[in-house]
């Protein structure tokens, strides 16, 4: 959501709508029409009941970063959350971080909550 605001901000400042709204108040209503956006009929970020969803991918291990409990994967396309092939940090348990190493292709699951993207399993190709 975080990265939606950013974008959405810098519209609203160059908007022809009134100027003497606040740039808080049109962040606002931005977010709040970003929180009502739809995500997939098959795998939305959470449920609405507030349940976390999975959804899965395969990459390539770019980096791991012990100290921050987190492997970076340069993944594909994952249809299930709308989201197109990028280079992200998923956060990882300690074995899970033990289980790969920078360069491993690999197959994985994860998470998606509000603190972020955490994997729950992973897996060498």
């Amino acid at each position: 959501m975080i990265l939606l605001a950013a974008p959405l901000a810098l519209a609203a400042c160059n908007s022809a709508e009134d100027p003497s709204e606040s740039v808080e108040a049109m962040m606002a209503d931005e977010m709040s029409a970003a929180n009502k956006m739809s995500t997939s009929d098959d795998m939305p970020m959470m449920t609405d009941d507030g349940a976390v969803r999975t959804a899965s991918a395969e990459g390539i291990v770019t980096a791991i970063d012990d100290a921050a409990g987190t492997i970076t994967i340069d993944h594909g396309p994952v249809p299930e959350v709308d989201w197109p092939a990028m280079t992200m940090a998923f956060s990882a348990d300690d074995d899970d971080l033990d289980e790969v190493a920078a360069g491993d292709r690999v197959t994985f699951e994860f998470q998606m909550m509000d603190s972020g993207s955490r994997i729950v399993s992973i897996a060498k190709q």
